[in-house]
């Protein structure tokens, strides 16, 4: 009986006309969720075979060829050698890491690749967070931080090796990195490249490893950073320290370290961008009076003069008092928002002199505003008045 050839297309879950980057895609996504290493689950596990093996098959032109005919290359007669055997559905890497599959498929001594990789690589980027008062802020700070990173090792200076030894060829690859693979094909023989499993790629073995980082060539240490951070700054800002980072494997360039501001809540200012705002309460009398007061600014003390009649609501706008502009010149303003404060509670004498001001300006009873500009049925009345 015929066998049904599989649906590798359908196994990575992209269309028969993927493009060679939207099966890498796939696939990395797929192994990323069912490797062994990740996923322990015996399904998961022979779902990975299988993508994987359907990975190895629709990245090779020539048996994607052989798949877009109708056939299947990983049959017994379709030019593979059946699930189990070379090219077929068992594990066709021989029990490699997540991380070795990755570096097989795309980049680092896999089957594209040509030589050793270096252990030497770029370290990654940190990020540690400052918390800031606004008045930092407005004028920057230089703040000394204490950072946990990877740090050079200071025996092996980022060799990897124990002092006084130095890395070996490895006798597997010969320092060729990678290791072949013979697999038949309707096409004849197919030669593949993936990286070997015992220097991982590297074409050297460390025989000796350094004691104090254990052969990657660098430790973890904390160590003091200074951050000067520059006027203007605000909440979320991310001020970049260039190679003040992790430092990479085998003692590789640092990389960079982020520090990310977190602003505290300022007690009588909230921020708006480059603005500032505040609320001064101001007692009835006062308003109606009109007032100065001495108000205390992040730069200096301003008089703040408030005109006789003031009503609750009123913003005095204080220019040029506001937060510097990060990128740029210019500085924003600070406004002042008026609250008029009725008093709760008056004594006998108060009420009474209260009431002979009421009677004064005959303000006894309130009074119900009239709408502005009127409403609609006034403006119809007054459009007929006027006729």
């Amino acid at each position: 009986m015929q066998s049904v050839a599989r649906d590798y297309y359908g196994l990575l879950g992209v269309p028969k006309g993927a493009s060679a980057d939207e099966i890498k895609r796939a696939y990395r996504k797929l192994a990323r969720e069912l490797h062994p290493d990740v996923n322990p689950d015996p399904a998961a596990q022979q779902r990975f075979k299988e993508v994987t093996a359907a990975y190895e098959v629709l990245s090779d032109p020539a048996k994607r060829q052989v798949v877009d005919l109708g056939g299947d290359p990983l049959s017994p007669g379709g030019g593979g050698a059946g699930p189990g055997g070379p090219g077929g559905m068992g594990d066709p890497f021989g029990g490699m890491g997540l991380g070795d599959i990755m570096d097989a498929f795309f980049g680092g001594g896999g089957a594209r690749s040509r030589g050793p990789r270096s252990r030497v690589r770029q370290g990654d980027d940190a990020l540690i967070p400052i918390e800031l008062t606004l008045e930092e802020c407005a004028t920057g700070v230089s703040k000394d931080l204490a950072v946990d990173t990877a740090t050079l090792c200071s025996v092996c200076q980022g060799s990897g090796s124990a002092p006084g030894t130095t890395p070996m060829t490895c006798d597997t690859c010969k320092g060729a990195g990678e290791i072949q693979q013979v697999q038949r094909s309707l096409l004849g023989q197919v030669v593949t490249s993936r990286p070997c499993p015992v220097c991982r790629g590297y074409g050297e073995v460390i025989p000796d490893p350094c004691r104090q980082c254990n052969g990657d060539g660098r430790v973890r240490a904390r160590r003091s950073v200074r951050a000067n951070i520059p006027a203007g700054v605000g909440d979320g800002i991310r001020v970049r320290l260039a190679g003040q980072g992790e430092v990479g494997p085998g003692g590789g360039t640092p990389g960079d370290l982020y520090v990310e501001v977190q602003e505290l809540q300022h007690e009588r200012f909230t921020r708006d961008g480059i603005d500032l705002h505040c609320t001064v309460h101001v007692p009835m009398t006062a308003a109606a009076l009109g007032t100065s007061m001495a108000l205390h600014t992040l730069q200096s003390v301003e008089d703040l003069d408030i005109q006789p009649g003031t009503q609750s609501g009123t913003v005095i706008t204080l220019r040029g008092q506001g937060m510097p502009r990060l990128r740029g010149s210019g500085v924003g303003n600070l406004h002042v928002h008026i609250e008029v404060v009725t008093p709760t509670r008056v004594d006998a004498r108060q009420a009474e002199v209260l009431r002979e001001l009421a009677t004064l300006r005959g303000e006894e009873q309130p009074e119900l505003a009239a709408r502005a500009h009127g409403g609609f049925f006034s403006r119809l009345r007054d459009s007929f008045a006027g006729r």
